[in-house]
Formats: C-alpha cells, structure tokens, sequence
C-alpha cells in the first residue's frame, strides 16, 4: 500500500468517526427534546427552552455536516493538489531535460565544416554540420558524376533503407529531365515545387514526396550541361537543411 493510499484511508476514517459522534450527539438531543415535549404536552403548553432546543438541534446538526464536509473536501484538495504539483514538476524537468538536449546538439554542430566537390562538376561547395561524416561515393573520376551522402556519425551504407541527412548529387542529365521525374508527385499532391535562387541561378525547390519512401526537401539546379540534386531525405534534417546547408551552398555556373 502507498503512503498515499494510507492517507486517504486515515483521513476517510477519521471522517466517518467525526460523522459517528456527530450522529450520536444530535440522537440525545433529539431523545432529550422529545422527552420535553412530551412533558410540556401532558402539562398543556410548549416551553420557549423546548423550541430554542430543536433551533439548537438544527443549528449543530447543519454546522457540524457542513465541517465534517468541509474538512474532507480539504483533506481531498490537498492530496489531489500535492499529486499534481508532482506532476507538474516531472513535466517541467521533463521539458528542460529535452530543451537543453537540443540547445547541446545544435551547439555541437558548430563550428561546421565544408565539403568541396570536384572542379570539373561545377565546384560545388557547402558547409555541414561537424557532428556528421561523409562518404563519396563518386568523385568524378570514373563516370562524369559526383554523389556525396553525409549523415550524423556513421554514414549508414548506401543500400540501407536508412534517409540520409543529406546526398549531394551532379548528374548527367538534362536538368529539364531531373524536373518531368517529379511530376508524378506532384500531380497528386503529394509534393510542393517553388523558385529559389542561389548565386544568381534560379532553380526549383521540392517539399514532401521525393520518392515513394522518401520525404524531404531538395533543391535542383542546372549547371553547366548537368544537373545538380542537393537534399534531405528526412524532415528530421530539414532545419540543418535551411539554416546551414543552404545559405552556404555556392556552385560555378
């Protein structure tokens, strides 16, 4: 048994144990007050004393339900109040716990780093968090493509079904092709298209249904004669996407 549970059974019974004296003191004083008025009846007349002894009655019976009430609604306010007042304090150190978490993750992330991608695919450069790694899986070396997949800590391997933080990609292919593979997504709503423009070059931005799996967020740009692809794969890293990716995203035309 909880010490809260034996409270609540302490102070019940000490309720009932003032109701039972209660009960006990107005049964004489009612037995004490018929008995009078018996009396007074055989004797023909109602004594003011009699009257004054059922208005004495009342009074006591009324005054003392009302602090036997009053009493166990207080016992029960205090025991309710002092669980939520717990509660409330769990919660309050829950939150702060959780806030402070994320302040110390953000600050983590600082200072960033910057990943540079090869000369001849445009140049592409961006600043990343610290706390993520980064593994290449095409450097432009062997196909005139560049594909660079970062994620915090270990980059999970490319056939995972793992989102990544973010992929950058140089394809090529048509930029108008990268945009018509869209279109499926966006016909059904799924996916929301909008201009950017980023070193004076005005690309496409995609919001929700990247794949049939994946939902993010990506910027696509034309450069040169390919296309560049940088996104997320996750919504979870769409805020390092804004603030920190893209501000620092810079390409050759």
């Amino acid at each position: 048994m909880s010490s809260n549970q034996a409270k609540f059974i302490a102070t019940n019974q000490s309720g009932t144990r003032r109701v039972n004296n209660h009960k006990a003191f107005t049964k004489v004083i009612v037995i004490f007050t018929i008995r009078s008025m018996n009396s007074s009846r055989a004797a023909g007349f109602v004594p003011i004393s009699i009257i004054l002894n059922v208005v004495l009655t009342v009074l006591v019976l009324a005054v003392g339900g009302f602090a036997v009430w009053a009493y166990m609604g207080y016992q029960d306010f205090k025991e309710n109040s002092d669980a939520k007042v717990d509660v409330a304090v769990k919660e309050a150190k829950t939150q702060q716990k959780k806030e402070d978490d994320t302040a110390f993750a953000e600050q983590e992330k600082l200072p960033t780093r910057q990943l540079v991608g090869p000369d001849e695919l445009g140049s592409v450069t961006l600043d990343y968090p610290k706390t993520w790694s980064v593994y290449v899986g095409s450097n432009g070396s062997v196909t005139p493509t560049y594909e660079a997949y970062l994620y915090p800590g270990a980059v999970p391997p490319t056939n995972s079904n793992t989102p990544n933080a973010l992929r950058v990609s140089v394809l090529n292919e048509a930029y108008e092709n990268t945009l018509q593979q869209m279109d499926q997504f966006l016909k059904t709503g799924d996916l929301k298209a909008s201009s950017v423009t980023l070193n004076g070059v005005t690309g496409v931005r995609f919001d929700g249904k990247l794949s049939v799996n994946t939902q993010g967020s990506m910027v696509v740009f034309k450069v040169r004669d390919k296309t560049l692809k940088v996104f997320t794969e996750s919504e979870t890293f769409r805020g390092d996407f804004d603030k920190i990716i893209l501000p620092s995203l810079k390409f050759n035309k």
